[in-house]
């Protein structure tokens, strides 16, 4: 099947429409149209960047250039959750636990599918790996972010409660134990949803792209089937360790909670 390519100014006639939908913005007082005109400039600049990359990376197939290439859009991710939590942890610890938690789920997970499940020669191929880990990364740092920020904002907000707690005797652990599952549950909704809706109410991006780009409709399942179930195991192994580690932060080695360690973002 023929792959029916775009021009760039066909492109900007749909971009055309996010201009009217900003004006429409302002009309309304929405007060989104600067947001909105920044994200989409930042979408465009940012895919056609990746494009080019993505373009030399493939003619190398070096690894050392798919590693430093997954290295950037980890240390990006890891940048990208510290930015989404209105309370967050002080100093390197605030970027550190989100983004070591990625790396342990996301890259786990997503050697594990390359080698074991799809099997590509060599098995950093970056027409698999860049995706899979590109959606992997991404769906995890929305899970790891929304549970840290759950988690933080929870304990700041509950805090008389955790002493008092504290001081009948129960661990940090059992004090925390109620914010720390809805802290994670808030992760792992967004996951939960999307494949709960999958293929009734949408038609997920990849299984789409496939399609479009000619692949049989049955092959385009089996991987949108094996994306889907990877980045939920990705995300609940990132948000369970993300969720453990910025809990552990919380307390001292005597067991005491230390809200000092908190910074608001938020002006709250």
């Amino acid at each position: 099947m023929e792959i029916i390519d775009l021009a760039w100014w066909k492109l900007a006639l749909v971009a055309v429409l996010v201009l009217a939908l900003a004006g429409v913005s302002l009309m309304t007082r929405l007060g989104i149209a600067k947001s909105l005109l920044i994200a989409a400039t930042r979408t465009v600049i940012q895919l056609a960047l990746i494009g080019l990359v993505l373009e030399a990376l493939f003619a190398s197939s070096e690894f050392y250039w798919i590693a430093l290439l997954a290295l950037v859009m980890l240390l990006v991710a890891g940048r990208e959750v510290m930015a989404r939590q209105q309370r967050r942890l002080k100093g390197f610890w605030s970027f550190g636990i989100g983004t070591g938690a990625m790396f342990v789920s996301s890259f786990t997970v997503t050697v594990l599918t390359l080698t074991v499940v799809i099997g590509p020669e060599p098995w950093y191929a970056p027409q698999y790996a860049i995706p899979l880990l590109g959606m992997m990364l991404g769906n995890t740092m929305t899970g790891v972010a929304l549970s840290l920020d759950r988690l933080n904002e929870s304990v700041w907000s509950q805090r008389a409660v955790i002493e008092n707690r504290l001081m009948l005797g129960e661990t940090w652990r059992e004090a925390l134990e109620d914010i720390r599952r809805h802290a994670m549950r808030s992760g792992m909704m967004p996951a939960i949803n999307a494949m709960a809706a999958a293929g009734i109410v949408s038609l997920p991006g990849m299984m789409t792209g496939q399609i479009l780009a000619g692949s049989p409709p049955a092959v385009a399942v089996k991987y949108q089937i094996l994306v889907m179930l990877t980045i939920t195991v990705g995300t609940g192994f990132g948000t369970l360790m993300a969720v453990s580690w910025g809990g552990r932060r919380l307390f001292d080695e005597r067991e005491r909670l230390r809200l000092d360690r908190l910074v608001s973002t938020g002006g709250r």
